[in-house]
């Protein structure tokens, strides 16, 4: 056999593998628990338990409404946060219901909740509002710069959503018109938001937004557009600015190409204490 052709076949297989890999990398589900002690959200002494979920982008995601269902069944939760991405292709609407009938089944006490992200935003005109609608009907409060106030043992804790910042839809002043007391739990997509939010009052914010690289080896390089936060290395977890806490999940789904490399897709709980 030819020297530099046997050499191509090598590559080749190697190639083939660690594309297999990655694929399967989108199955390696992580469910991350996170504590953060804030004194103004804490009710009545009572620790708040959220389910977060982001960028499920069911164009590319590894996860069935049954598996989702079995990761997250184990536990009680308050309230579920869906921090946008649901999808960008009028063909994926109806396949969405499937998960959020998942997502109804753990009863969360206090209700679920939405954002939209950069890809839900590609659908336009009727096919947004389907979507948006899909959410409504199967039980989702959707949240475009507005806020809902509900009440957790007696206190009261505003949920606000403010929009996708990377598409211009973000209004932060009219998100919080009304806010006067309580405590603040911000929805958002893109993390960068919160750079513009030093003067803002908020307990803890969650978004989703950058994958955690999807493929971050050896560094995520291609994530440098997409604002200051990742020019900042924050482009996971949780992380503080101005001393307010906001963290940034790696996502359900993947966008592009179903793989993953240097990363997992992610479910969060965040237990407020």
């Amino acid at each position: 056999m030819n020297m530099a052709l046997f050499f191509t076949l090598i590559l080749f297989t190697v190639f083939c593998y660690l594309i297999y890999k990655a694929n399967k990398n989108t199955k390696n589900v992580t469910i991350n628990s996170i504590s953060v002690s804030r004194p103004n959200i804490s009710v009545s002494g009572d620790n708040i338990k959220i389910l977060h979920i982001s960028d499920m982008h069911l164009e590319n995601i590894s996860v069935s409404p049954d598996e989702l269902f079995e990761m997250i069944s184990k536990q009680p939760v308050d309230l579920i946060a869906l921090t946008g991405d649901f999808l960008d292709r009028k063909r994926s609407i109806p396949k969405l219901a499937g998960y959020l009938h998942a997502l109804n089944k753990t009863n969360p006490k206090h209700g679920i909740y939405a954002v939209f992200g950069n890809h839900d935003y590609v659908l336009k005109g009727h096919n947004f509002e389907t979507l948006k609608n899909t959410l409504e009907e199967n039980g989702c409060k959707t949240l475009q710069n507005e806020h809902v106030s509900i009440q957790v043992n007696g206190e009261k804790l505003n949920i606000i959503g403010i929009d996708n910042y990377s598409t211009r839809h973000s209004d932060v002043k009219k998100a919080y018109e009304g806010v006067i007391e309580g405590s603040n739990l911000v929805l958002t997509h893109d993390p960068n938001v919160v750079l513009e939010m030093e003067n803002v009052p908020f307990d803890y914010l969650l978004s989703g937004h950058f994958h955690g690289g999807q493929i971050h080896w050896p560094k995520p390089y291609h994530l440098i557009k997409m604002g200051r936060l990742v020019r900042m290395k924050m482009v996971k977890g949780l992380h503080y600015h101005s001393g307010k806490p906001f963290y940034i999940s790696e996502g359900l789904g993947q966008t592009g190409v179903n793989i993953r490399i240097g990363s997992r897709p992610e479910i969060t709980y965040h237990e407020i204490s």
